[in-house]
Order: structure tokens, then C-alpha cells, then sequence
């Protein structure tokens, strides 16, 4: 299978069935509602205007494109609704290499090229970020085509496979009617995710955050620069704002509505369900630098005369992060915190073990009012993996988790 770039596309002659010169190549294009990959049609300049030549009557791609089909029953072109222009909308611009993890520019288009039935198949193989795709298109037309090749050929290739690359189209629109999507930068970590993010301009962070499911979008959130937080969360709508915090950690999405406008804070929260609504307004009442204000309330805490298959159905229907459960807390009727439990416990012990027998001595718990200096030396101290936060009464109010330590120390910095 041959393989060949679209800067050797672009300006290509087209011949007619007859023969004759009609016209030269302006664009490459894809149908993605058709196929992600295969090439549909090109964009041929004539002396009529533009024409659309569909591949499918393309008979071969041998010194230019050679079509079974008369120029005259070639479409005008009136529009590009429904199409990828490979030229306009790949070359010089940022996609997202999501096996890199990482923004690039596009150089140039690297195409497969094979014969299916008497007709030319065209396949996009991958987008050229290096020297080579740079190299091709400064200097064709300078250089004669063999030495341009032989120069080439000395040149190390950098190609990223298409499977692995996503588009950033900043119009809505046309982002639906193209489908493009984000599905491959989903999968990956939410902190590679935040580290591609930060490295687009604010249209192209808003685009990606349009697209990505919710719970990943709230994911990558928590883990971008609070002033890039700060930036996405204003550039989306209200709607759209609500449905990703409702997504995030309660404590995280207090600290990110709490760094914003009174008006935007209050509309986003007027968007969301009442239960979650209800949540991160407790949380905003806290100050900021306490334990309190930086506390989460997803936790499991189950009756003092709870026992080891009680916790597990407990964790079965938690419905929070499953870092919050590495530890169980008991409390009492009243609400009142009386034991933790370490995860690790529960899973060794029989079920009908008593979780009361199971409590780590010392209880290591803080008030609302502690000052972050203070819980941090806690953690550090007892090598903590979650600190629970009581009010005056002793209630458990929420806990802390190293997730949250590190949040408040990064924002330091």
C-alpha cells in the first residue's frame, strides 16, 4: 500500500474521463458521518468554478487525479457543510496527541493510498508534526521532485497514527455536525487531561470541556491551575458549569464557586439539583483556610454497633470517590463520631466481626475551626490517609483527604 502527503495533493492537475486537464486539486476531504478516515471527495479548482470530485470516481492517483467521470458532471461546490477540509482545517493547526499526552501543530497529512475495484481509496494514516512535513511544504515547487524526495528520505519522519489524534473544532455547530468529539482524551488520567488542557488557548479549553462527559470533565477540573479552573468555568454556560460541578468532589467544587463572581457562583447554583446545591452552600459558609472549608462530607460512616458486612454493604452503595474509603467511621444515635475503622481491617476481619472491635486507637479527628497548618501536621504526624472533622458537639461534619491537603498546598505555591 502506497502512502503519500496532502502538501502532493494539494495542487494536483485532475483529467476528466476524456483526458484532459480540467482543473487542479484545492482541497482534501473527509465525511466523518460517513468514515473518521477515508478520503470522500477533493475540491477541484476548474475555470467553472469549484467542483466536488468524489473518490469514489477517481480510477487512480498516478501524476495527478484521474477521474472516470466528465468535468461537467462534477457538483459545484457551494459550501463545505458536513465536511473535515484536510488542508484548512488540519494544516498549521493544534490537535491533541492523546498518546503523547500532549498539543502539536500539524505539518502535513500522510494518506494511504490503494485501488479497490478499478477506483482510488484514499485513508488519512496519520498527521506529520516534524521537520519532515515542514521541509515538504516549504520547498515544493523549489526543488525538483526527485531531489526534494532524496532530501526527505535524511530526514527523521514524526507522524502521530490518526487513531490517536483528536480535533479541537471551537464551534458548536459544527462540532455536532462533524462529530467530533473528545472520546480518546477521556481515557486518559484526569491530570493528563488537566496538563493538555492548560496548553490550549480559552476558546479550545472550552471546546474540550463542551465535549467531555461530565464526571471526566469534573475529573480534569479538580486538577488544573485554580486560575485556569477559574477560566473554564466562566467561559462555559450555566447549564453546562452546573452539570460539571455537580460532578466534583463537594469540598473542590466549593473551593472553585467560592474564587468566582457572586453573580456566576449563585447562577450555577441555582442550575443544580437541590441535594448538591445544598451541599457545596454549606461548604461555602466555611472559611476557606479552616478544616472545614477545605473538608469533602462524601464519606461512609455507619452505627457504633455496626459490624464488618454492614461496612462492606455501606461501601457497596457509596456512591463518592473510592479514595474515601480507606477508612469507615462510627458514630453513635446522636451523630457523634466514637471510632474509625481502617479499610484494610474490615477486609480481613470475619463479617460478623463487631466494627467496634476493630477501631484504630489513637482517634485522630480536628474541629471545623483548625487551621490548615495544624491538620497538615496531623496527617504528616500519623500518616494519615483521611482526617475526620467534627463541630463543637463532636459531629461528623466531614473528613479530609490527602488529595485536599495537597489542593491547599498547591495553591500556595
Amino acid at each position: 500500500m502506497a502512502t503519500v502527503s496532502l502538501s502532493e495533493l494539494l495542487g494536483s492537475m485532475v483529467y476528466d474521463a476524456s483526458g484532459a486537464a480540467s482543473g487542479r486539486v484545492r482541497e482534501v476531504a473527509v465525511s466523518p458521518q460517513e468514515d473518521h478516515c477515508r478520503v470522500s471527495l477533493v475540491i477541484v479548482k476548474t475555470s467553472s468554478g469549484d467542483r466536488l470530485l468524489p473518490l469514489s470516481s477517481v480510477s487512480n492517483i498516478n501524476h495527478g487525479f484521474h477521474a472516470a467521470t466528465a468535468a461537467s458532471d462534477w457538483a459545484l461546490a457551494n459550501g463545505s457543510e458536513g465536511l473535515l477540509l484536510l488542508s484548512r482545517d488540519l494544516l498549521d493547526q493544534q490537535v491533541i496527541d492523546v498518546h503523547g499526552r500532549k498539543v502539536v501543530r500539524v505539518n502535513d497529512v500522510d494518506f494511504y493510498h490503494d485501488t479497490h475495484q478499478s477506483r482510488s481509496v484514499l485513508k488519512v494514516g496519520g498527521v506529520d508534526v516534524g521537520a519532515r512535513g515542514a521541509v515538504r511544504r516549504l520547498l515544493k515547487g523549489i526543488l525538483p521532485a526527485n531531489a526534494l524526495r532524496a532530501l526527505l528520505h535524511r530526514v527523521p519522519p514524526r507522524e502521530i497514527p490518526w487513531e490517536f489524534v483528536d480535533i479541537i473544532e471551537t464551534d458548536p455547530a459544527r462540532r455536532v455536525k462533524l462529530k467530533i468529539s473528545n472520546d480518546r482524551l477521556a481515557k486518559l488520567h484526569p491530570a493528563d487531561i488537566a496538563d493538555i488542557v492548560e496548553e490550549l488557548a480559552p476558546d479550545e479549553r472550552e471546546a474540550v470541556f463542551e465535549t467531555l462527559d461530565e464526571g471526566v470533565a469534573a475529573d480534569a477540573l479538580e486538577e488544573l491551575d485554580p486560575r485556569v479552573q477559574k477560566s473554564v468555568m466562566e467561559s462555559l454556560d450555566f447549564d453546562r458549569a452546573a452539570d460539571i460541578v455537580e460532578e466534583m468532589q463537594p469540598d473542590a467544587a466549593a473551593d472553585l464557586l467560592a474564587d468566582l463572581s457572586d453573580e456566576r457562583s449563585s447562577a450555577i447554583l441555582v442550575q443544580m439539583e437541590p441535594e448538591g446545591r445544598q451541599e457545596i452552600s454549606d461548604l461555602l459558609e466555611f472559611k476557606e483556610n479552616s478544616a472545614a472549608g477545605r473538608m469533602t462530607t462524601e464519606y461512609i460512616a455507619v452505627s457504633v454497633d455496626a459490624t464488618a458486612h454492614d461496612a462492606i454493604e455501606a461501601m457497596r452503595r457509596f456512591e463518592g470517590r473510592m479514595e474515601n474509603m480507606s477508612t469507615i467511621y462510627l458514630t453513635g444515635s446522636d451523630g457523634r463520631l466514637a471510632g474509625a475503622v481502617p479499610l484494610v481491617k474490615i477486609v480481613l476481619a470475619p463479617l460478623t466481626a463487631p466494627l467496634r472491635e476493630l477501631v484504630q486507637e489513637p482517634l485522630i479527628k480536628c474541629t471545623e475551626s483548625m487551621k490548615e497548618s495544624m491538620y497538615v501536621e496531623l496527617f504528616d504526624k500519623y500518616n494519615l490517609l483521611t482526617l475526620p472533622v467534627v463541630n463543637a458537639d463532636n459531629h461528623l461534619i466531614g473528613v479530609i483527604t490527602p488529595d485536599d491537603v495537597i489542593a491547599m498546598l498547591r495553591a500556595q505555591l
